[in-house]
């Protein structure tokens, strides 16, 4: 099935960092702190903070393709040549490949407000869809997603809790989830295990 296979190419590199290959594409998103040696094809960038917009990361993978997708201060600052400001709701195609904006922001806290259109992202390709929430509380436009994939930060303080992330899964019930902002600043992987423990079944979460 080809949501299993776009899930064995889904590596966490820590953090909020993932790379994942979608129909022979490989996409990085926040790149930060990675050692690959590989070339991004695209680079996703939720918003500016440090820990997911870094510079010297992006470089570290850029090639003269590679296309750049982020809010505007990170358009505004990197030296990629490709690249364009995506706003929520706002969807691009690649090739066989749409990624669309989604909203990312805080409920009860301020570290991402709102109004600064910072991002998720939603990547589809032909019938599989793929939900990465970026730094998000749980919000009314997530509970109404229906993906196969949901990526989801799990460590609390700036982002939903491991509870509140697994409330939303067991809300939506996507085919697999895979928890991540942990290891690094906040989190730890007793939040991932606990995040894995909260959610029902048919939902597979998968610990990278």
């Amino acid at each position: 099935m080809l949501v299993e296979e776009i899930i064995k190419n889904i590596k966490f590199l820590g953090h909020s960092s993932v790379k994942l290959t979608v129909a022979g594409k490989i996409i990085f998103v926040d790149p930060w702190k990675i050692k690959e040696k590989d070339k991004a094809d695209i680079i996703l960038v939720t918003h500016p903070h440090f820990d997911h917009y870094s510079e010297e990361d992006v470089q570290k993978i850029t090639k003269d393709t590679t296309i750049l997708l982020s809010c505007k201060e990170v358009v505004q600052q990197t030296k990629v040549k490709n690249k364009k400001v995506l706003l929520p709701f706002e969807e691009e195609k690649i090739e066989d490949i749409s990624i669309q904006g989604f909203p990312a922001y805080n409920v009860n806290k301020h570290f991402h407000p709102k109004t600064n259109n910072w991002l998720g992202f939603v990547i589809k390709y032909k019938d599989i869809s793929i939900y990465i929430a970026g730094d998000s509380d749980v919000i009314e436009e997530a509970k109404k997603l229906k993906v196969n994939i949901m990526l989801l930060p799990v460590g609390g303080t700036y982002t939903m809790t491991d509870k509140e992330a697994a409330e939303l899964v067991n809300l939506t019930k996507p085919d697999f989830a895979i928890p991540i902002h942990y290891g690094d600043i906040v989190g730890s992987i007793q939040n991932a295990q606990n995040f894995k423990n909260l959610v029902n079944q048919p939902t597979k979460v998968v610990l990278l």
